[in-house]
């Protein structure tokens, strides 16, 4: 089978595109033929290992996986004589942030709370595009209290945790400020942004608005720029550690942030976070916004394009 291989850390220039051995399932594993998966923020960061910390997760030197990926829509091949909760020519899909070796043709997975069915009416491009972004999306509005008519700003509104959040929002029944370029203002507004801020005119953090919660999907402002849109109480969560890793000890020693204060979001179980994309999919309360697809062997530049911060949504790698 091909398999988008890297046996070190690097650039997307250490991607390539191989024949390997297809997987064999063991007796508490299924074997998937894989028809789509995604580049995302967490594939990059396990091609980079950059924040460092993912060296401690992935394997210090270089990384224990050689095949990349971390989600993928397929369907069910074959299952181990020990799995009872799938069964051949299921639709599936699935994810795991520390990689599940999905970027090839084929793979296998002990069915945990990693995987579940697709909805009937969700193809696999779709089914792909609603996991890793989805996932971070749930835990920003699970580590707050979020009330009806509640103030809400989203950084970076048009990314794939962005845009899977707006969406989430809008269910809410709050007033959702969100930002993004031009060129994405039409989209963001079809997805339930009441104020949009075109980022590339104007600075979201000298809005004369306050707002309840600021949710900085992309991780490119701080606490101290976003602290004076805040209402007294109010939150801030950021997708990225910030300086210094700042949000870490912000989080953890709120005395220093005064009324207000900062949530960092470490992610829900799979458990609670797939169910939940899941049923947001199967009600047509969230559809994931695709910008462009790639066939396997130009991952390359499917890597290039989502490293280069420009992606609106998800990138989808066809298989």
């Amino acid at each position: 089978m091909k398999a988008a291989i890297r046996r070190s850390y690097g650039s997307p220039k250490s991607i390539s595109v191989e024949e390997v051995d297809q997987p064999v399932p063991k007796d508490s594993e299924i074997l998937i033929r894989v028809h789509a998966t995604t580049v995302n923020r967490t594939d990059c960061a396990n091609l980079t290992a950059k924040p460092f910390i993912m060296r401690f997760l992935l394997g210090f030197f270089k990384p224990r996986k050689i095949i990349l990926g971390t989600d993928f829509a397929g369907e069910v091949v074959s299952v181990g004589k020990d799995v009872n909760s799938f069964k051949p020519n299921e639709r599936v899909f699935g994810f795991t942030d520390m990689g599940l070796e999905s970027q090839a043709e084929y793979l296998v997975v002990t069915p945990k709370d990693n995987i579940l069915t697709i909805p009937t009416a969700v193809d696999y491009h779709q089914a792909a595009a609603s996991l890793e972004g989805a996932h971070y999306a749930y835990t920003f509005i699970h580590k707050t209290s979020i009330q009806a008519g509640n103030r809400i700003l989203i950084n970076g509104a048009s990314g794939g945790i962005g845009s899977a959040l707006l969406q989430f929002c809008n269910t809410l029944n709050v007033h959702i400020t969100a930002t993004c370029d031009t060129k994405n203002i039409a989209l963001i507004k079809s997805l339930g942004a009441n104020k949009i801020i075109d980022y590339t005119q104007e600075d979201f953090t000298q809005d004369d608005e306050k707002y309840d919660f600021i949710f900085d999907a992309v991780g490119k402002s701080t606490f101290g720029k976003c602290k004076p849109l805040l209402k007294k109480g109010g939150t801030y969560i950021s997708s990225e550690l910030g300086p210094y890793s700042q949000n870490v000890f912000y989080a953890i020693i709120p005395i220093s942030t005064g009324d207000k204060k900062v949530v960092f979001p470490i992610p829900y179980s799979l458990s609670q976070t797939l169910p939940y994309i899941k049923s947001m999919l199967e009600k047509g309360k969230f559809k994931p916004v695709i910008d462009r697809e790639y066939p396997l062997k130009d991952i390359t530049d499917a890597y290039t394009y989502v490293i280069s911060g420009q992606k609106t949504g998800n990138v989808v790698i066809n298989l």
